[in-house]
């Protein structure tokens, strides 16, 4: 269910929940899939008796509604897949988080000198003995390679290493760094601008791709290069990752977001 925490502003929200919103304010048809989530609301005191969105919803709805930026974050572990993110607009800034298995996320008001802060806790980017790391080491095979040494760690190999590589001709390292694999996280960024990569839309877009892998350390995959468009990669394509620091990390995380200057340039190209 929905639900709002007036002391902290957070809210708890669906995808449908803000799809249902988004269509009240601009005063469409409400498709009849979206009632229940409707109804959801209702129930939570977020629509008031005329389904009008109440003043608490305000800098969240007008937020989405009209972005400036907008953060993914994908994060892949045993539990499936979550997805997380910021959207920045020209009052706001709201970072929200799922749970897995949860069709709910909270929506969390943020400050702009708070924001990779955030976006790093999205990710669980912490300091530890992989600081000290060899950011010379590259793994160098392919995504075909890739995907078998996943679906034999999957399958329960991944005490195994040495005789994953065997099996699948993969390298020994990638089966290594595979086996203490935590999570894998993709960001991207995504903002009006005539700076950086474009995307199909004409929007700019930056993104990173790391493998948070325990003993093994941080490694950010530098082929295939992101952003990575659907159809962009298969089994042939090159894989390279290379060793990393949380340190890194948190510069390259900072770099992703445009700066004034970009904002500026997309605020006047929308003016």
């Amino acid at each position: 269910m929905p639900s709002l925490d007036t002391a902290r502003r957070r809210l708890r929200l669906s995808d449908a929940h803000i799809s249902v919103l988004g269509v009240l304010v601009e005063e469409d048809r409400l498709p009849d899939e979206l009632s229940q989530a409707r109804d959801e609301l209702r129930e939570a005191g977020l629509l008031d008796g005329d389904d009008k969105i109440v003043a608490d919803l305000y800098p969240l709805v007008s937020t989405l509604m009209a972005p400036r930026v907008i953060v993914r974050v994908e994060v892949t572990g045993p539990q499936g897949v979550t997805s997380n993110g910021a959207v920045i607009g020209d009052e706001f800034i709201f970072v929200h988080e799922a749970w897995p298995g949860s069709t709910e996320s909270e929506y969390v008001p943020a400050e702009p000198e708070t924001l990779v802060w955030s976006l790093a806790r999205m990710v669980d980017l912490h300091r530890d003995f992989t600081d000290e790391a060899d950011g010379s080491e590259v793994i160098a095979s392919s995504m075909g390679l890739f995907d078998k040494v996943v679906e034999r760690m999957e399958a329960g190999e991944f005490e195994e290493p040495e005789a994953v590589a065997e099996a699948t001709g993969a390298p020994l390292r990638l089966s290594e760094t595979l086996a203490q694999l935590n999570c894998m996280w993709r960001m991207t960024v995504v903002w009006q601008g005539a700076q950086g990569k474009r995307d199909p839309g004409g929007l700019s877009v930056a993104a990173l791709s790391v493998w948070d892998c325990g003993l093994e350390g941080y490694w950010l995959r530098e082929l295939p290069a992101e952003p990575v468009g659907d159809g962009q990669v298969d089994a042939n394509s090159e894989l390279r990752v290379r060793r990393t620091s949380a340190k890194e990390l948190w510069r390259l995380i900072t770099a992703l977001l445009p700066d004034g200057a970009q904002l500026a340039t997309a605020q006047a190209q929308t003016s």
